[in-house]
């Protein structure tokens, strides 16, 4: 007999071999079993059937359970997998994960999906769902999987068991129903049937490659998302209808902002009204940052690799880099006969740069913290097919800032760093939450180092008054950090601000500062960024408000609309004494119909508009009207003009 010990510290024992299923059956009510769709055993997930072979501890995985989500989407990618090699044979599948969102599926197919194929797809697999058919794990000889899938015409497939199981004589594999209907390379778990799966809706097509690469095998990605509750389906998809309305590279367009071109891919072109909206924000942070004790420093674009050596960035991130070859090295290439090596890169992160100025004179522990910040333009080889607007992209800028302390200094600087994170989400009115990112299982430094770095970031934290909840090994491998993650107005997520403890950068570079011992001592250095990159922030920021900026951010904050050409002598005057007060103002000179002027500034998301007719000329007035409010009454120019700066001066 075998001792399962259950989360409330009961024990039963059982004969080994029992499955989960039935041995929960047994002991936990009849209600709780029927609403499982798997089991921790020990710290391991697996499917129901799994058979008890040793004590070991049992917590079955409920639909409220924090991992529950991601494997019903994995198994609900799975279902249409199955729908898809059904409706049409010879079909290769590729991978289908869980994602945050829901969940796809890569296939090799004759022709691109069509939006009747997505229904029919769909369809098929609420008929298949209806049908309730079983999730089974099987384990096979690693040489007869390899076969089955050669014979069945899926070199992908084999691809990934070489890849994945070398070295193994066993592989997983999961059917639904019978190796006829379904079956897949998995290592699982997965729901106990496809009568589990009833919230779910298929979402878009689009191309993709296989493992992310434009070299490889072209293929459809299908996505979709799935939910326990309709309700809670219904709530998402309402979500992702909005999220197309605020979509930012629409909306960049519609409204003036940014474009991109094909022969810049991954780099954006700030127009007139986006190029106002970055330096504001560029100007906002300096602002900030300036009386915190901040020296705003630039750095140059490109490095030699003796940098990128040092860092360790060229054997762990050359990939992702931009290398150069300069002529020196050009020139030597071309006499030997030898192919030239890059020996320079463009810089995809500035620390290194920042380690530099920190080394480049004698440091005293007075001189501490020190606070170097860059705004300068960065460069990352991104992969074509992950672009994506201003959320990824290959040239962006960073309102990155590294902090130069000594060990007693971290609980201080980073309280004033928590501090600084709440003023600036508070000034764009963003909801945030706070995670604590633990020693990894591969790290570098001692542990004592790393329980104290720990230690300290929670002190500050709870010294700060901030609330957080721990991740347990998903630091970075050189220090603990702190990540802030943003709520947008339709409730997403999105990871902005971070702050890093590195003990790992100042010891490569050698970094030393005399302390009051008038011995050397290395100093710690805390990397922290709070919009992340100004490209991203800005695409976030321009979803969350719909592109309706609030008027300190409006690129345009008050637009002077003459009903017809005589009132345009004085419709001059108020655009000057609007712009006199510091005001972003425009006139539209246009012969247009007072109608279609409102129409055009509210589709431009203009705050204010100052409608100014023949009484308005009489009484040296403005009619004021704001985009979502309509009229608000005719107002004194000086008053309007007032009440606007003190807007402005309030961020509201």
């Amino acid at each position: 007999m075998i001792t399962i010990t259950l989360p409330d510290g009961s024990q039963r024992s059982v004969p080994p071999g029992t499955p989960v299923r039935d041995f929960a059956s047994g002991v936990l009510p009849m209600a709780v079993v029927k609403k499982a769709i798997a089991a921790y055993v020990d710290d391991k997930l697996v499917d129901l059937t799994h058979p008890l072979n040793a004590d070991a501890r049992l917590r079955l995985v409920l639909p409220d359970g924090p991992d529950a989500l991601q494997m019903y989407r994995h198994s609900t990618a799975h279902l249409l997998a199955a729908a898809v090699t059904n409706l049409f044979p010879g079909t290769q599948c590729g991978i289908g994960p869980a994602t945050d969102e829901g969940f796809f599926y890569d296939f090799v197919v004759e022709k691109p999906f069509v939006p009747e194929d997505i229904e029919r797809i769909e369809k098929k697999m609420r008929e298949m769902a209806q049908q309730d058919l079983v999730y089974e794990r099987q384990i096979w000889p690693r040489d007869e999987a390899i076969e089955f899938f050669k014979k069945r015409g899926e070199p992908l497939k084999v691809q990934l068991i070489e890849e994945k199981t070398a070295g193994q004589t066993e592989v997983s594999c999961y059917t639904i129903k019978d190796r006829e209907t379904f079956v897949d390379f998995c290592v699982g778990p997965h729901v106990p049937s496809t009568g589990k799966l009833k919230a779910f809706k298929l979402l878009t097509t689009s191309n993709a490659y296989w493992k992310g690469d434009a070299h490889n095998q072209p293929m459809q990605r299908v996505y979709g998302t799935s939910f326990f509750k309709d309700e809670d389906l219904k709530a998402h998809l309402t979500q992702v209808e909005e999220a197309k309305k605020r979509d930012h590279r629409k909306l960049g367009k519609d409204l003036g902002l940014f474009m991109f071109h094909q022969w810049a891919p991954g780099g954006a072109f700030w127009l007139g009204k986006g190029t106002l909206v970055y330096n504001l924000l560029a100007n906002y942070m300096r602002e900030v940052l300036f009386p915190a004790g901040y020296d705003e420093v630039k750095t140059p674009i490109i490095f030699n690799k003796a940098l990128w050596e040092t860092s360790g960035h060229w054997a762990h991130y050359r990939e992702n880099m931009f290398l150069v070859e300069s002529r020196d090295v050009a020139a030597h290439a071309h006499t030997d006969g030898k192919a030239a090596e890059p020996d320079m890169a463009t810089k995809a992160m500035n620390c290194p740069g920042h380690m530099l100025l920190f080394g480049s004179e004698t440091r005293s522990y007075r001189d501490l913290p020190l606070r170097f910040h860059e705004q300068t333009a960065l460069h990352r080889n991104e992969a074509s097919g992950v672009l994506s607007g201003l959320t990824r992209v290959r040239q962006f800028s960073q309102d990155d800032a590294h902090c130069f302390v000594m060990e007693s200094q971290i609980g201080e600087e980073v309280e004033r760093l928590l501090n600084l994170v709440k003023r600036v989400y508070g000034d764009f009115k963003l909801q945030y939450s706070v995670k604590l990112s633990t020693r990894p299982t591969e790290y570098l430094g001692e542990l004592a180092t790393w329980n104290h770095a720990e230690s300290e970031l929670k002190k500050a934290l709870e010294a700060a008054g901030v609330p957080y909840t721990v991740d347990e090994g998903d630091g970075a491998f050189y220090g603990p950090k702190i990540d802030f993650d943003i709520t947008d107005a339709i409730g997403r997520k999105w990871q902005c601000g971070t702050i890093q403890l590195d003990y790992q950068m100042p010891a490569r570079f050698g970094l030393k500062y005399v302390g009051a011992d008038n011995a050397e001592h290395q100093p710690v250095v805390i990397h922290r960024a709070i919009f992340g990159s100004f490209e991203r922030f800005i695409g976030i920021l321009i979803e969350h408000f719909a592109g309706a900026f609030p008027l300190w951010l409006a690129p345009i904050q008050v637009t002077v609309l003459p009903i017809a050409d005589r009132q345009l002598e004085y419709a001059e005057r108020v655009l000057e004494q609007v712009a006199a007060a510091g005001l972003r103002v425009t006139l539209d000179r246009r012969v247009e119909k007072i109608g279609y002027k409102i129409r055009e500034a509210q589709l431009q998301k203009v705050p204010y508009m100052l409608v100014i007719g023949d009484r308005e000329v009489a009484e040296g007035t403005v009619s004021v009207r704001t985009r979502a409010g309509g009229d608000q009454g005719g107002s004194p120019v000086d008053a309007f003009v007032t009440s606007a700066r003190d807007e402005v001066a309030r961020r509201v």
